[in-house]
């Protein structure tokens, strides 16, 4: 650019104009910047509406920051003859909706929304850009997408969603969009990067990432996730980062799959369980998922079994110490017997001793026998 293009360039990018509005008198400031290639109107919030004329005779614009200024909207023709426009900053603006004077801009490739108050994403709102490769929708009030809203952006390679409102009620209510259908990312088959973090989301339909065979990284982190079926990521061969946290993970077979990817592939971590109570507080990769007849057993069950069978346990246990004290007392007695025997200077006749001994054992033992079957036959009823 020419240095005086420069130097106005310069005054535009730091000038907040006087006035609430810039219509007209816009165009006419802008005389003379034929060739003006970047253009800054940010942080100006005097700067509540553009006219359509604001940007004629600018069509070489390639970079325009309308960002931190007071817009409710733009109209739609304004951008007519800026067709070459590849960039264009409009995060923290008050616009409730995606401005449709970016629609059939196809050399758009950067396109900043964020921090605005959008409460949907209707079927034409992004038609026609077939070259936005960065798309950032995060921070808004966008609780509705309609199914075919993402279907041109083919080259769409960053799209960020997080933080917003969007719901993921019954899975089979998607008329209203109430899970997040898979057909909303159908056609971003060059997506690498997709931040969905802080919204509702209590469900993903299986299928919904099936042809984001680009994708690299997913966040999913902070919204209502219970479980993860593997449908969801087949057929994903190349996620590289997978970002899970803060959702109340229940950890039971269903999640077995993650549990055995996180140890093989090391794509995730940090994916702490909030139920079932018997695995709360542990993280998955320390869950430990039993088989019974080549079943997977879930941590719930588990539980109630280990429970129930520690019942007989402690019963044979009962059993085992009543015995030992039973024969402790039959061994002091003998030994009681003999010393007395020994003190008074007699000794009993071996064969009477023996017969003695080996009756009163076998007494004992057979006693001892009988009390143990009875007690396990009163269990087993009871």
């Amino acid at each position: 650019m020419e240095g005086g293009v420069v130097e106005r360039h310069h005054v535009l990018a730091h000038c907040h104009w006087g006035c609430q509005t810039v219509g007209g008198e816009s165009s006419v400031l802008l005389q003379g910047l034929s060739n003006l290639v970047e253009l800054k109107m940010a942080h100006n919030e005097y700067i509540s509406y553009l006219h359509t004329r604001t940007f004629t005779g600018l069509k070489k614009l390639l970079h325009l920051d309308l960002s931190d200024c007071n817009l409710f909207n733009i109209p739609d023709r304004i951008f007519t003859e800026q067709t070459a426009l590849k960039e264009l900053l409009c995060f923290q603006n008050n616009f409730r909706r995606i401005p449709g004077a970016i629609r059939g801009m196809e050399n758009l490739t950067h396109i900043y929304l964020e921090r605005n108050k959008i409460e949907a994403v209707a079927y034409n709102s992004l038609l026609g850009l077939g070259s936005l490769r960065y798309l950032n929708l995060q921070e808004n009030r966008i609780n509705v997408i309609h199914q075919q809203a993402f279907q041109d952006l083919v080259r769409l390679e960053n799209f960020y969603l997080n933080d917003n409102l969007l719901p993921a009620l019954p899975q089979l209510d998607l008329s209203h969009f109430r899970i997040m259908s898979k057909t909303w990312f159908s056609d971003l088959v060059e997506l690498e990067v997709l931040y969905l973090d802080r919204n509702q989301l209590l469900y993903i339909e299986e299928g919904t990432f099936e042809n984001l065979t680009s994708l690299i990284t997913l966040h999913l982190n902070s919204n209502n996730l219970t479980t993860l079926p593997l449908p969801v990521f087949q057929p994903i061969y190349f996620l590289g980062h997978l970002y899970l946290f803060r959702n109340p993970w229940e950890c039971d077979c269903s999640l077995k799959w993650l549990k055995e990817w996180m140890k093989n592939y090391k794509l995730v971590r940090d994916i702490p369980c909030a139920s079932p109570s018997s695995v709360a507080g542990l993280d998955l990769s320390q869950v430990v998922f039993a088989k019974v007849n080549g079943t997977c057993v879930d941590p719930a069950e588990l539980n109630l079994t280990t429970s129930s069978s520690e019942v007989p346990s402690t019963t044979e246990n009962h059993f085992n110490s009543l015995i030992s004290k039973l024969l402790q007392q039959e061994l002091r007695e003998e030994v009681g017997n003999s010393t007395e025997s020994l003190r008074k200077g007699t000794l009993p006749d071996p064969k009477d001793g023996q017969l003695s001994a080996g009756g009163g054992g076998q007494q004992v033992a057979h006693s001892l026998v009988c009390f143990v079957l009875g007690w396990l036959l009163c269990c087993s009823c009871a």
